[in-house]
């Protein structure tokens, strides 16, 4: 899972994951929490935010893209 919890992490990952899922709720404002929880993939993020902001696909892929940059999940 991309912002989700497995148990087990470290807290390193923990707060990482926190980080970004705050992180992305910012970069799109029509992100819930619940969303996030359960996106797996770039793939999922990218469809996501292509709804949740009504953005074309392309848009979407590449701000996810952009937004993702140096991430590590």
């Amino acid at each position: 899972m991309m912002f989700g919890f497995r148990g087990g992490e470290s807290d390193e990952t923990v707060t990482r994951k926190t980080c970004y899922r705050i992180d992305a709720k910012r970069q799109w404002r029509g992100l819930t929490t619940a969303d996030l929880s359960e996106i797996r993939n770039e793939e999922q993020l990218v469809e996501v935010v292509k709804v949740r902001c009504s953005l074309t696909y392309d848009k979407a892929r590449a701000d996810v893209q952009s937004w993702m940059s140096g991430k590590q999940f």
